[in-house]
């Protein structure tokens, strides 16, 4: 065999299988039913462990855009990082674990690592997941994506993650 032909037989040989990046309407579609999935019942456990007027105080929200009911019926500081960390604590886990919470594995998409396309570690997920609330806060975070060959948002961008289709 001439030089030539075994060099284009190792370069085709080293291609990488094309990436299918996650769009961001079955992204989007995975986020919703992951809100009604975990969050309820986390909601349901707040509402048993603080009591059912924890449910009728102010929001985080309420708080930074001085509601008038954040004065009149403040948040519990106790209750809201309880929260907080339960999502955290069960995002976490489910995307190191396979990838996938139940929203993402009904719209067939998964996290991963950006380099490696493998599981991301714990501490590239939990960046992830506060890099969820930068998004939320710019609004424009999770719309960056739309206009990325890899359909990453401003949250996958500050983790190093990214979420690909899976068949």
């Amino acid at each position: 065999m001439r030089w030539r032909t075994l060099k284009t037989k190792k370069q085709s040989t080293l291609t990488k299988p094309k990436t299918l990046f996650a769009p961001f309407w079955p992204r989007a579609a995975g986020f919703v039913t992951d809100i009604f999935m975990i969050g309820l019942p986390i909601s349901l456990l707040m509402m048993i462990v603080f009591g059912y007027d924890q449910m009728n105080t102010a929001g985080g929200l309420d708080v930074l855009v001085h509601d008038p009911k954040a004065q009149s019926n403040p948040p519990n500081p106790i209750a809201s990082i309880t929260q907080i960390a339960l999502f955290l604590i069960t995002y976490v886990w489910l995307w190191h674990k396979s990838g996938q919470t139940p929203g993402k594995k009904l719209a067939r998409t998964r996290v991963v690592d950006a380099l490696t396309l493998q599981n991301a570690p714990y501490w590239k997920l939990t960046l992830r997941f506060i890099g969820y609330f930068l998004s939320f806060i710019t609004l424009i975070g999770f719309f960056i994506g739309l206009f990325r060959k890899d359909k990453r948002a401003l949250h996958d961008l500050l983790s190093g993650t990214a979420v690909i289709r899976v068949p």
